[in-house]
């Protein structure tokens, strides 16, 4: 449905002192109700959006500041719920220890770049070494690096020999205490989330089951009960955090999700009682399943170095994942765009909406999970997540129309962040 604005004429005048721009393209889509806005002029004042407006019935000032998209159609800034911005996709298994320990943390920055080029302007950073998300994020919001919002998990919280332990070297080479973010037990457990957030964590990430990438896990093994997870949920909402649950396995699903958890990761074995509660639950608990990157793993990963034991793990929960997502949505599960970026290329990660519409999205859907879903998952709809009045004037713009053929998404022309164009025009 296509929605025609009728505003009046007017002239725009910028308050003093504000740094005010005009963006006009051919056509706009609403991600809050589905309608297309033909002829849009967005009215930015300090990087907000100040105005919406048919900007055939606009008279600007010939001194106004104008960038015209053209006939493209624009969007809000896409968000990517789970990313490793730190993780070079093209590096696997034991390969990583030809590097200092310095160097993943440059990586981020390429990486980061990369993301906000494929038109992500708000990113959830699940997990990093040495707080690289965190050291990042002040990075780019300082401007000394160019990159997307970033919602930083510093490091994810796991049992020891977990998934999101150090499970590759034999005991000789581990350190004589527990990696951090390692805990077991209720307090334990408690105590990481205060020292994540202590040192500027802003989402919590922990690992309730086995991993695909990881050594001497399997994806369904359950590796934190229930009362742990509560403690981590409840510790985490009482300072005022989501918490994401890396959940792969069935048994580790359900109990993240009576547990309270916000975001279950991947979800590939998820079971109809799983699917169930999470429908039911009366706090909103969403899904972000990376369907795509396979594609990328199975291609590359034994020459990028990754183990013959984690791609059989990769080959074998794919197409279960892919099958279970498709159940999940036809349920009405709260569905959020999470790429695993990292595992595959950042920069490619928008090939992720052709599958989320092969098994199951409509277009529209797929592109509110990586807009308005998300944006209402990180209880950030204020900020981003839409165009809309107040919020950051984050946007994309595309040529063609993604309602139609979502993977125009896969080539966004231009990207603006905080009313600043920083890919094309």
């Amino acid at each position: 449905m296509r929605l025609l604005l009728t505003a009046a004429v007017l002239t725009l005048a910028a308050p003093a002192l504000a740094e005010t721009v005009h963006f006009r393209a051919a056509h706009m889509i609403d991600v809050e109700t589905g309608r297309v806005i033909d002829y849009p002029l967005v009215t930015v004042t300090d990087g907000r959006v100040a105005g919406i407006a048919d900007s055939r019935t606009v008279r600007l000032s010939g001194e106004a500041k104008i960038v015209d998209l053209g006939d493209r159609t624009i969007l809000p800034g896409l968000i990517d719920m789970h990313v490793h911005l730190d993780s070079p996709a093209d590096i696997g298994g034991y390969r990583g220890l030809e590097f200092t320990d310095s160097f993943f943390g440059m990586t981020a920055v390429g990486n980061a770049r990369a993301m906000l080029d494929a038109g992500f302007t708000t990113v959830r950073n699940v997990g990093s070494g040495n707080r690289n998300d965190i050291g990042l994020k002040q990075a780019i919001d300082n401007g000394y690096a160019v990159g997307p919002r970033i919602v930083p998990a510093g490091y994810a919280l796991g049992a020891t020999g977990g998934h999101c332990d150090s499970t590759f070297l034999p005991p000789s080479l581990e350190k004589p205490k527990k990696e951090e973010g390692v805990a077991d037990g209720v307090e334990e457990f408690r105590y990481q989330v205060r020292r994540q957030r202590k040192f500027g964590a802003e989402v919590i990430k922990v690992c309730a089951t086995g991993g695909v990438f990881s050594r001497n896990t399997e994806p369904g093994q359950q590796q934190l009960s229930e009362v742990e997870l509560r403690a981590i949920a409840d510790e985490a909402h009482q300072w005022g955090l989501q918490v994401a649950a890396h959940a792969h396995g069935a048994d580790g699903i359900k109990a993240a999700i009576r547990a309270g958890i916000d975001t279950i990761e991947h979800a590939s074995l998820v079971d109809d009682e799983g699917i169930k509660l999470a429908v039911a639950r009366v706090r909103p608990v969403w899904f972000s399943m990376d369907i795509f990157n396979t594609d990328y793993t199975q291609a590359e990963g034994a020459k990028n170095g990754v183990l013959p034991d984690n791609l059989r793990k990769d080959r074998e929960i794919a197409q279960l994942q892919r099958d279970n997502f498709r159940k999940a949505a036809r349920a009405g599960v709260r569905m959020v765009f999470g790429s695993d970026a990292g595992v595959m290329p950042h920069g490619q990660v928008g090939g992720q909406f052709r599958y989320m519409v092969e098994y199951g999205l409509t277009p529209l859907q797929a592109i509110q999970a990586a807009t308005r879903n998300a944006a209402q998952a990180l209880r950030r709809e204020k900020d981003v997540g839409a165009i809309a009045v107040g919020r950051y004037a984050d946007m994309i713009a595309v040529d063609g129309d993604p309602l139609k053929d979502v993977r125009v998404l896969e080539k966004v022309a231009v990207v603006v962040k905080g009313g600043v164009v920083v890919k094309g025009r």
